[in-house]
């Protein structure tokens, strides 16, 4: 059992002003695994009074100072990298072999990535005679989600040290083991006190505090849409900045060429990754109606074979994250079947042999791009086939959403994969399993503002001043 009763703020761990608890589950087992306490606004006064006073200095630190305090927290990292993707595993579900590969070298890479941008990145640069500055923008609240713990974290915070901001982190609830060690690892690293404080709590008491609290800076969050607009409004007041990365409905184009039923194959097993649970997520998949039934045959054996069980044990998908999570994938897969979509793999229930924790089969429908199935982000492992007639169908197909987060192209003709792609109104495009961590990512539409990733996270904490003659 993991009791994680205290804050990190200025510094110190503390007791919250207001003794309240909420305990975890562990989505594989249904059983309690720990106990944090949920904090209050009075807690967010405290920690945003630690983070200002604490910006005096940090927001006018060295480079070199920098540096090294993100070289000493990739050192902490690495010596409790095992322990952070145990703690994913049990947080959220994922296989231990993703907690403990992908999820974790996700964080690892942005506090990587983070120093090398930061080595070299231009905080003046002189035109003429006027000196343009990019200066920390403040106070910041963070605000993850609970799909990729580390990733959408680390994210932030390294971008924000490296600006030279200082911050509060306000962790996901359902998933904050992997959030208590990153403290600890920021602590451990000589982060100074005030610069990065972190409250456990509940979105809509601890983050409604942030972004109306008027000496926070910057709100950045990831997570849904309906919040994330609520999140707008709240920080209107106070006109602080707010970066936003909500949620997609993906397409996946694939091409038609030799490598077609691999690419559908591929495309079908990278949906299933993470139980489905990722905001970039391909979940429409677009073949060419000609050979819609090759494609069938293809996503249907992925499918089929992805192995579902014990994070703990050797299987490709965990369950997903909560019984409310899992009611709500059931809810959608009920809709397509309503809807008339050609159920070809997985469909309601659990899978077979698993009568305990919030298991979902992997499940792939046929349908049409106008049911409910393909325009709202399920957040499971459930994709749907839409047959296209010609590219330019399948890029209207593909654009014909209110979401604009990522989207992919499979094809032997890397040219013609590329021509596809620029004709995408999506903030981020992947060719043929591309990865990139300087790569910017955001979205367009109703998928967010602002860009993160790289140098363009940098951006996101940054203001620009004109020093003029």
């Amino acid at each position: 059992m993991r009791n994680y009763l205290k804050f990190y703020i200025d510094g110190q761990w503390v007791d919250p002003a207001t003794p309240k608890t909420a305990e975890v589950v562990n989505p594989a087992t249904e059983a309690v695994s720990g106990t944090i306490s949920l904090g209050s606004p009075a807690d967010v006064d405290k920690a945003v009074a630690a983070a200002r006073r604490a910006f005096a200095t940090w927001g006018e630190s060295s480079v070199k100072e920098r540096i090294d305090l993100l070289e000493a927290i990739l050192a902490e990292y690495l010596k409790r990298e095992r322990e952070l993707g145990e703690a994913v595993t049990e947080e959220m579900g994922a296989p231990l072999s993703l907690g403990c590969g992908f999820h974790t070298l996700l964080g690892k890479g942005h506090f990587s990535t983070a120093l090398e941008v930061l080595k070299e990145f231009k905080f003046e640069e002189q035109r003429g005679a006027t000196l343009i500055r990019k200066e920390p923008i403040g106070v910041c609240g963070l605000i993850t989600p609970w799909n990729w713990p580390m990733n959408q974290t680390c994210v932030k915070i390294a971008p924000a040290l490296a600006a030279g901001c200082t911050m509060i982190l306000k962790p996901p609830q359902l998933a904050p083991y992997s959030a208590q060690i990153l403290a600890e690892i920021l602590h451990d690293a000589g982060t100074p006190a005030g610069v990065f404080n972190m409250i456990q709590g509940q979105g809509s008491v601890i983050g409604n505090a942030l972004s109306t609290h008027e000496d926070v800076d910057m709100i950045s969050f990831t997570g849904s849409e309906q919040v994330g607009v609520q999140i707008q409004k709240d920080a209107a007041d106070t006109v602080k900045r707010v970066g936003l990365e909500l949620g997609g409905k993906s397409a996946w184009i694939v091409l038609d060429d030799g490598a077609f039923a691999a690419n559908v194959a591929g495309a079908t097993g990278g949906m299933m990754g993470n139980s489905g649970q990722t905001c970039s997520a391909g979940s429409r998949l677009l073949v060419p109606a000609a050979r819609m039934d090759e494609a069938i045959a293809a996503a249907a054996e992925a499918a089929n074979g992805v192995t579902v069980g014990d994070p703990q044990g050797n299987f490709a998908m965990g369950p997903v994250v909560s019984k409310s999570q899992y009611n709500i994938i059931q809810d959608y897969i009920q809709k397509g079947l309503d809807e008339g979509a050609k159920l070809i793999a997985g469909g309601l229930g659990r899978p077979e042999g698993l009568d305990k924790g919030w298991f979902v089969k992997p499940t792939v429908f046929v349908g049409t791009n106008d049911m409910v199935i393909a325009r709202e982000e399920i957040f499971g492992p459930v994709l749907v086939i839409i047959g296209y007639e010609n590219e330019d169908d399948a890029v209207r197909i593909a654009n014909d959403s209110d979401f604009g987060l990522g989207g992919y192209v499979s094809g032997e003709d890397a040219d013609k994969c590329r021509a596809v792609a620029k004709r995408m109104r999506t903030g981020a495009v992947w060719i043929n399993g591309g990865f990139d961590f300087h790569a910017p990512f955001g979205g367009y539409k109703r998928s967010g503002n602002g860009r993160e990733w790289g140098e363009y996270g940098f951006h996101e904490y940054l203001e620009i001043k004109a020093i003029i003659g």
